[in-house]
């Protein structure tokens, strides 16, 4: 697998529209090795656009390493509330206690996969930006590029053994110089014209290169087997005790969840889905979680939680929701559901 044309020439385009193109995004700005962890930590499997007010709002609070090392594990979950995958603030947190124990921090990949929650493109896009390691990042926008630019009929079973199979040709279009502006650059084509549905490909700066471009069909590209899609049921209770809400809270050994607050299932309640199911419905929300389609229904239910409490379950009062943290949506959730009942009734 290579590329058809000349690759210096393509890395010089490449590299010019970059410079000439690039968005103005904060981690760019005055960069900083502890601004490009934690951008690549926030950026994993999430947008740009969602990124940025977390971004800013993380390094007010926490500004470089010995800062985020010395915080507590619940303020660290507290700013990344909203953000999903819980596991990547634990890691962020974890990484960087162990760089500030370090006596200077790693600059290889290699030594950047060895601490908590660095994969293979995490550590190359780290190493080679804030460090000029001459490595390539492949993502699904990197792969989506390269499929494209070699038109490449392989039928890829997901995304990992797409960019597993790409690898060699991302690495071997790095150029010596400014690798990590490159690796950015690919990255930036891939967000904003190479984009999965409808690339705009009469401005890109690289369609002279690309196969998939002369084919005349680029969004053909990369071929990869669609998993069907698995539809989901999930019913959570709504239980008021005075001025208090019943909340689940997970296990601190939890492995996506940890410390994260929810409206309970029945089942965590301890009541049969179908009783709650009869309870007065306060609302319905429908969520995509990779291939799961969600649908989640909240129902009013009675939970009586003394010593013991069923594990997990938790009081919190009305007025302390903002103290805790919630995972996914249900804040948003709560909120909507407090402000509607706070409503008075239409005459």
């Amino acid at each position: 697998m290579k590329l058809a044309k000349n690759p210096a020439a393509f890395q010089a385009a490449l590299r010019r529209w970059y410079r000439a193109n690039a968005r103005p995004l904060p981690w760019r700005e005055s960069p900083s090795l502890y601004k490009t962890v934690v951008s690549e930590f926030m950026l994993q499997q999430t947008q740009v656009k969602t990124v940025l007010p977390y971004f800013a709002r993380w390094l007010q609070e926490l500004p470089d390493f010995p800062a985020l090392a010395a915080a507590e594990p619940a303020r660290v979950l507290k700013l990344w509330e909203g953000l999903g995958y819980y596991s990547r603030a634990r890691n962020l947190h974890r990484l960087a206690q162990a760089v500030a124990a370090l006596p200077e921090p790693p600059a290889s990949p290699a030594a950047w996969r060895e601490l908590p929650g660095v994969g293979p493109y995490t550590a190359a896009a780290i190493s080679s930006i804030a460090s000029g390691a001459r490595i390539a990042c492949v993502d699904g926008n990197v792969v989506r590029i390269l499929a494209r630019l070699t038109a490449d009929e392989t039928e890829f079973r997901d995304g990992a053994s797409a960019a597993k199979a790409f690898a060699p040709l991302a690495d071997a279009l790095v150029p010596a110089e400014a690798p990590g502006d490159h690796n950015q650059a690919m990255m930036e084509l891939g967000a904003t014209v190479c984009t999965r549905a409808n690339p705009r490909c009469p401005e890109c700066p690289v369609r002279r290169f690309c196969a998939g471009y002369a084919s005349d069909q680029p969004a053909t590209y990369p071929r990869l087997v669609r998993r069907p899609s698995e539809e989901r049921t999930v019913v959570r209770v709504w239980s008021e005790r005075g001025n208090a809400l019943l909340l689940h809270r997970a296990a601190g050994d939890a492995r996506r969840l940890a410390h994260l607050h929810e409206l309970p299932t029945a089942e965590q309640a301890g009541l049969p889905v179908a009783t709650v199911q009869r309870g007065k419905l306060l609302a319905k929300k429908k969520r995509s979680i990779t291939r799961y389609r969600i649908t989640e229904s909240i129902h009013v239910a009675t939970v009586e939680v003394g010593p013991p409490a069923r594990a997990g379950l938790v009081w919190v009062r009305v007025g302390e929701l903002e103290t805790v943290a919630f995972s996914g949506p249900h804040r948003r959730w709560v909120a909507e559901i407090l402000a509607a009942r706070a409503q008075p009734a239409l005459a």
